[in-house]
């Protein structure tokens, strides 16, 4: 697995473009790696991540892949320093049962709600219920509940903080949107939630497939990294 550091610059006009649409910044991100057959999904095969921090006057772009990746489709005005690609393999050989980790993850907290043309009609013969529509969980007792079910399947726990409250503090960003592709209803609209705490991996084996594979919704628009570092240093 390989984690890259992309330090943008605001002020290039490709950025700027990606940063106004989800799908736009997919594909930038996915321009780093190997095309696949039509019939292979890229970001799923090469376990594709990323994660768009804020910093002081800019952003930080984290990208995780299995795949090493080649940053040189990038336009030349992309980057302010140069990539930095590290292997993640010591911190995955770090994971065991009782390892204590501060962590960032920007998730896609939601629910599944019957949709409003749905409701009342009986179920079709067989069984399976009409699909519902995903909505964003807005509330910060309903995350934090969420991400913790989370960690029950992933193989780790988020510890009492000494407030006698989960370790874990939920922060919202600004809702993201993507561009409708050729049949869709509308745009793709997420309503990211930044998560900063601590963990404790319960089961090694279930902990590093979330690593690599990520947690939650949303994984092609920016969800899903789960960001480790020693205890007390949260990113």
């Amino acid at each position: 697995m390989y984690l890259s550091k992309l330090t943008v610059n605001v002020f290039s006009r490709d950025f700027r473009r990606d940063h106004a649409d989800l799908r736009q910044m997919h594909r930038t991100v996915m321009s780093g790696y190997p095309d696949l057959p039509e019939d292979t999904p890229a970001r799923q095969a090469q376990a594709v991540l990323w994660r768009l921090d804020s910093v002081h006057r800019g952003f930080v772009q984290y990208v995780q892949s299995s795949t090493k990746p080649d940053w040189g489709r990038l336009a030349a005005d992309y980057l302010t320093e140069p990539v930095q690609v590290r292997s993640l393999a010591p911190l995955l050989d770090a994971v065991a049962p009782g390892r204590r980790f501060a962590f960032r993850l920007v998730g896609n907290p939601t629910r599944t709600v019957v949709r409003y043309a749905d409701r009342g009609k009986p179920r079709p013969e067989g069984g399976v219920r009409p699909r519902g529509q995903r909505v964003a969980r807005r509330k910060p007792e309903e995350q934090i509940e969420g991400l913790i079910r989370k960690g029950g399947q992933h193989g780790f726990v988020v510890p009492t903080a000494y407030n006698g409250l989960p370790d874990v503090s939920p922060s919202p960003c600004l809702t993201q949107t993507g561009q409708p592709r050729p049949g869709d209803q509308g745009p793709v609209t997420i309503e990211p939630v930044r998560f900063e705490g601590h963990l404790i991996v319960t089961d090694a084996a279930a902990f590093r497939e979330a690593v690599r594979q990520g947690i939650g919704h949303g994984k092609a628009y920016g969800c899903g990294l789960l960001s480790l570092a020693p205890p007390g240093i949260a990113g």
